[in-house]
């Protein structure tokens, strides 16, 4: 086996590892939906193997996640008062 050939074989082989951040209150239906549509652009774009993929998603609290200076549950309220003007 070339050196070619087996670096195109290990790249295939190679576990994925994706990890997505995202602020709690997801259903665990919308987390599914995001683990098999991250899946399956990494088989798309890629040529992974999906048993080979893994995908781990982190639910962070809303107060401890930020966003233009303040944290996300000040800033939902923001963006909800703004709204209603």
């Amino acid at each position: 086996m070339n050196a070619q050939v087996l670096a195109a074989s290990v790249w295939r082989l190679a576990m994925p590892y994706i990890n997505v951040r995202i602020t709690a209150g997801a259903s665990q239906e919308q987390k599914d939906l995001i683990i098999k549509g991250i899946t399956q652009v990494m088989v798309d774009v890629l040529h992974k193997n999906p048993e080979n993929t893994h995908i781990v998603i982190d639910e962070i609290p809303p107060e401890n996640w930020g966003i233009n200076g303040v944290n996300t549950v000040v800033y939902r309220e923001q963006k909800r008062q703004a709204n209603k003007k």
